[in-house]
C-alpha cells in the first residue's frame, strides 16, 4: 500500500517567498566575507583585554590577601592550613625580627672597629639559633593543636614546616594576611 502525502495547507501568496528570499552570493563575495586580518587584534581590543586581565589579577590579589578560599594557592588551602596560619599569627615569634637583625649587622660592618663587627656576627648567629629553636617549638605546638582539633589520623603532612616558615616572615609581609589579632589563638 503506497503512502499518500498529506494535503498541504493553502499558502498565502502575499507572505511567502520563492526560494530563500535572497540571491546566492558569488564566490568572490563569500571569500571576502570570510577574510580576516592576519593580526586580528586592534589596539582597542588589546587595551580592553589588558584592563580586564589587570582587574582580574587585582581581584585575585585582594582575595588571596584576605584569605578567600578560591583565590588561595594549593599550599594554603584547607581548614588545617587556615588553623595553622591563625595559630602562628596569634603569637609572637623571634623569626619576625631576623630581617631587622640582619640590617643591624650590615650597618655594624661599616663601623671600622673589628671588635664590633666580630660581636655583631656572633650575636646574629646566636639569634639565628634561637630563631631555629622557636621554629621547632612552633611546629610542635601547631601539630599538637591540629591533632587535638582534627584528630590524630587527620594531620596533613608538612603542616609543621608550613607553620614554622610562616613564623619567620614579618607579620605585615605574610600572605594571606593575618586574620587574627595577637593573642587571639584559634580554638
Amino acid at each position: 500500500m503506497a503512502k499518500t502525502p498529506a494535503p498541504e495547507a493553502p499558502k498565502d501568496e502575499s507572505t511567502s517567498t520563492v526560494g530563500k528570499g535572497k540571491a546566492t552570493p558569488s564566490r568572490a563575495e563569500q571569500e571576502a566575507a570570510r577574510k580576516r586580518p592576519l593580526v586580528p587584534d586592534t589596539k582597542e581590543a588589546k587595551a580592553q583585554r589588558k584592563a580586564e586581565l589587570a582587574s582580574a589579577r587585582e581581584r585575585a590579589r585582594i582575595g588571596m590577601a584576605n584569605g578567600e578560599q578560591k583565590y588561595l594557592p594549593a599550599r594554603d588551602q584547607g581548614p588545617q592550613r587556615k588553623f595553622a596560619r591563625d595559630f602562628v599569627d596569634a603569637g609572637w615569634h623571634l623569626g619576625e625580627a631576623v630581617m631587622p637583625a640582619m640590617v643591624v649587622v650590615i650597618v655594624a660592618t661599616f663601623i671600622p672597629l673589628q671588635f664590633i663587627q666580630y660581636w655583631a656576627f656572633v650575636a646574629l648567629w646566636v639569634f639565628i639559633f634561637f630563631v631555629i629553636g622557636d621554629m621547632i617549638i612552633t611546629s610542635i605546638r601547631v601539630k599538637r593543636a591540629v591533632r587535638d582539633k582534627f584528630g590524630e589520623s587527620k594531620v596533613e603532612k608538612g603542616l609543621g614546616w608550613y607553620a614554622s616558615m610562616r613564623s619567620v616572615q614579618m607579620r605585615f609581609m605574610r600572605l594571606p594576611k593575618a586574620q587574627v589579632r595577637r593573642g587571639q589563638y584559634p580554638s
